[in-house]
């Protein structure tokens, strides 16, 4: 017996999680949005140009080979030539024409903090990259939900209309007996035809719609969706009004930016310190004297330190910073701005719940009302005492009753999750 109950168990549970869930919508729309792919570019992008930043600290090699012809160069004294020349000593001087080929080796040993900069401004984009990319997938969430309870209301109004279609049928059947019996004429049973027939065309009508937002919530989601049913999602109000937007933090990365920014440009009005050497082979060399003497060509060697300080920059950081400033400045009016539409946004959505809670308390006692008023009127058609226009009527109206309650009910979870959305929390 026990292993029975277990199984049966494990069936009705299988049964209860066979529905498709918002949550589970939502996120694999955000795994199937082709901008999620924008994190790893970011990341990758980032990583390259932090791999280049660092490789500034590896030596730089220079190899050149070059040949030059002056107009003129050092020479003897005449006074030193004449005296040579006595001496039968033919000492030339330095050639005009000069060719060497070499390499050039320098190394940074202080940047003023460049690098460093540099690679805070890296991240600092890869920051404000990925918040947007999170950006855009919020803006998927919600286009997701508003699917999602598009079709749950879809739903109700195909069974609402399946209803209303069955007791018209219902009715009509009564009414061709009644025809039939000599007690009804055949237009109260062709007017009740009719409205089964304009009935179907909605059923049709509602049919196409629900296919289509199952069809878009499928594109979205990259699941097959079809004719699986959907789990009625559960929601909380939130408590705390306060936002939690990425597009806030959106906003904060780019302030952020801006700051890494202009701490990289600061640093180019520091001096920087490295070390320096060449080698070269070639005429003259760096004994002068010794090639104003001969011609030969000669291996040479040099190395120092050398600072180096561009003062040019001095010039702009003024404005740099100034126009920083304004940035930052049009950021936070970005962010009060954001702030207010969105405090406007929430409290109108929950004056919206607030109301549809409060309509909700009379759905039931109307609806019933309305189930009364249309068995009375079924009665009172079958004895002559009202005809078939007044019995649509009361039958559209508590299909309408039934159909307003269901949506209600939608509504006001829908609300919620809109609030939930618009405070993400």
């Amino acid at each position: 017996m026990r292993p029975i109950l277990t199984l049966i168990a494990a069936v009705a549970a299988l049964s209860a999680s066979a529905g498709i869930t918002l949550d589970e919508c939502l996120t694999r729309a955000e795994e199937n949005y082709p901008a999620i792919a924008g994190y790893d570019i970011a990341s990758r992008q980032t990583e390259v140009a932090l791999s280049d930043i660092n490789r500034g600290w590896l030596p730089r090699l220079n190899v050149y080979a070059q040949a030059t012809l002056q107009n003129d160069g050092p020479s003897w004294p005449d006074a030193l030539s004449n005296m040579l020349a006595q001496m039968n000593q033919n000492f030339r001087g330095l050639s005009r024409f000069q060719y060497k080929a070499g390499v050039d080796v320098s190394q940074t040993i202080w940047d003023g903090g460049a690098s460093r900069a540099a690679r805070n401004v890296q991240r600092a984009q890869a920051d404000v990259k990925n918040a947007s990319v999170a950006v855009e997938l919020y803006a998927v969430r919600e286009r997701v939900e508003n699917i999602f309870f598009g079709i749950l209301l879809m739903e109700q109004q195909i069974k609402q209309t399946r209803e209303s279609l069955t007791l018209l049928e219902a009715n009509h059947s009564r009414l061709e007996a009644m025809v039939a019996g000599g007690t009804a004429m055949k237009s109260d049973a062709a007017m009740v035809e009719a409205q089964i027939l304009a009935t179907g065309q909605k059923l049709t009508e509602a049919e196409a719609a629900l296919d289509s937002y199952r069809r878009m919530l499928s594109i979205y989601t990259g699941m097959e969706i079809g004719p699986t049913p959907l789990d009625m999602p559960e929601a909380e109000l939130p408590t705390d009004d306060t936002p939690l937007r990425p597009e806030l933090k959106l906003l904060d990365s780019r302030s952020s930016l801006n700051s890494a920014l202009l701490r990289s440009s600061e640093t180019s009005v520091m001096p920087r310190i490295g070390f320096f050497a060449q080698a070269y082979y070639g005429y003259p060399g760096l004994n002068y004297f010794q090639s104003m003497v001969n011609r030969d060509m000669s291996f040479n060697i040099l190395g120092g330190v050398k600072l180096s300080w561009n003062i040019d920059s001095f010039y702009t950081r003024s404005n740099s910073r100034r126009s920083t400033g304004l940035d930052n400045e049009s950021l936070r009016t970005d962010r009060e701005t954001f702030l207010l539409n969105t405090r406007l946004l929430s409290t109108q959505q929950r004056r919206n719940i607030e109301a549809l809670r409060s309509v909700m308390e009379t759905d039931s006692r109307i609806v019933q009302l309305r189930t009364e008023v249309r068995l009375a009127a079924e009665s009172q058609l079958s004895n002559g005492v009202i005809d078939t226009t007044a019995l649509l009527a009361k039958i559209t109206d508590e299909n309408q009753a039934r159909l307003t309650e269901q949506y209600h009910r939608i509504q006001l979870i829908q609300q919620i999750y809109q609030l939930r959305h618009t405070l993400n929390r």
